[in-house]
């Protein structure tokens, strides 16, 4: 389906030269003199590389139809991890190179969903919010009360965080996956 490239949005998906990106970002652009345009900031969804694209107001793009289906984490297999449609119960391996970023948040029985574009696994959506167990932090130094101080607080997928001085081991934390920042106690 072609649109015009003035009705785009942040988060949507379109073709170009055969590749499949992410909006990310847009500007339209009224310059004193010349024709305006519009500034995009595009994440290539196959290779996950970022690049900035001009377009005159006039043009039309495609837009890409992007299937969702809700998966459940089962488990992770060598270099795959492996994925249970909630609903058909069939089992989706996903190639851990596809997860750089979100593979430090998936923990068994986490529900995710897995975004396909014709047929083409093209990469996961997690919760907004996710809580963890803390399984290894210092504790406290006591009369260490500088305003927002942090350390350093493992959670149980192996991925560090800084979390508040008060926050001890064995409790149960919820960060972000947006920038992988603590957010509050559970």
């Amino acid at each position: 389906m072609n649109i015009n490239i003035n009705d785009i949005k942040n988060g949507m998906t379109i073709t170009m030269d055969g590749n499949l990106y992410l909006i990310q970002e847009f500007q339209h652009v009224k310059p004193g003199k010349g024709p305006a345009f519009v500034r995009i900031k595009l994440k290539n969804l196959r290779t996950g590389s970022i690049t900035e694209d001009t377009f005159n107001t006039n043009i039309k793009i495609e837009r890409a139809h992007i299937d969702k289906t809700p998966m459940q984490f089962l488990y992770a297999s060598g270099d795959n991890y492996v994925f249970m449609n909630t609903s058909t119960y069939d089992q989706v391996e996903v190639p851990v190179s596809r997860l750089e970023n979100e593979k430090n948040f998936i923990k068994e029985g986490l529900e995710i969903t897995i975004d396909y574009y014709n047929g083409e696994i093209i990469g996961i959506t997690l919760p907004e919010k996710i809580e963890f167990e803390i399984v290894e932090t210092e504790p406290a130094v006591k009369g260490n009360t500088t305003n927002n101080a942090l350390k350093d607080a493992k959670i149980e997928t192996g991925y560090v965080v800084k979390v508040p001085l008060f926050i001890t081991e064995g409790e149960r934390i919820i960060i972000s996956t947006k920038d992988g920042k603590y957010s509050s106690r559970a």
